[in-house]
């Protein structure tokens, strides 16, 4: 009787083992089909030029948010993601604003992945390489610092609240040109800045302004500059802008005047 029991026990883990078994080798032929169709999508070597290596970093990135926290912890704005998954440039931002106010630029490509899924990975890097180019370009032109770049977004620092919004609009102007030049492959980009005080906590910022900064940028349209009323003052008669809206920012109470550049 006891064999007879002892065989059955046996006869029953040998069932549950097959079973887990077959289940692992499932998910792992289901895990490297998916690997491997990504792989084929970024087609990486063909992505070593510049800008590429942004991007390629940018999907394993999402692909891991994915895995870690779902659909749903992926889905957010470039905007809001910059300061978790962008490398530190290390710009001397101490030297920047010796009183502590640092004016924050933050970019982004409006409609990003549907613009990618239309023209393509291969069209995509290289647009988003040319664009992070002109950036990077017109940044450096108006004495910024970028501080932070995720592929299709960017936060930048500056000293200067007037030559944040020149840059901003030497920007749009740049893009307005392409768009005629590109037409269907042409990007559009929303600009927020804002001016306080920042945390600096090595190369990086942040604080209550950087994530206003934010907030305003995520209220802009494609093709639109979004100034906070603290730049709208301190820039003054040197902008045109318009006369402003007023807004709820996601983390903050009340509401905030937000204006336009002309």
């Amino acid at each position: 009787m006891g064999w007879t029991i002892a065989a059955a026990v046996l006869a029953v883990l040998a069932v549950a083992e097959t079973i887990a078994l077959l289940v692992m080798r499932s998910r792992l032929a289901a895990s490297r089909r998916e690997t491997e169709e990504l792989r084929g999508r970024l087609d990486t070597r063909n992505m070593l030029w510049t800008g590429g290596r942004e991007a390629v970093k940018q999907v394993w990135q999402t692909a891991n948010l994915v895995r870690t926290q779902g659909l749903g912890g992926a889905v957010r704005s470039s905007i809001e993601e910059l300061a978790d998954w962008a490398d530190v440039e290390r710009p001397d931002l101490a030297r920047l604003a010796p009183d502590g106010k640092v004016v924050v630029m933050f970019s982004d490509i409006e409609e990003s992945t549907a613009l990618n899924e239309r023209i393509g990975d291969r069209a995509w890097v290289k647009l988003i390489g040319s664009h992070d180019r002109m950036v990077r370009r017109l940044v450096n032109k108006h004495d910024g610092h970028v501080v932070k770049s995720q592929g299709d977004g960017f936060m930048v620092a500056f000293a200067d609240p007037a030559a944040a919004v020149n840059c901003a609009v030497s920007m749009q102007r740049e893009l307005a040109r392409d768009a005629k030049r590109l037409r269907n492959n042409s990007i559009r980009v929303r600009i927020g800045i804002h001016m306080g005080k920042s945390v600096r906590r090595g190369d990086d910022l942040f604080g209550r302004n950087v994530a206003m900064a934010a907030r305003v940028a995520s209220q802009a349209d494609g093709g639109e500059i979004l100034v906070s009323e603290p730049v709208r003052a301190a820039v003054g008669d040197q902008q045109t802008f318009d006369e402003g809206r007023d807004a709820e920012l996601k983390g903050f109470s009340g509401s905030y005047r937000l204006y336009a550049v002309a």
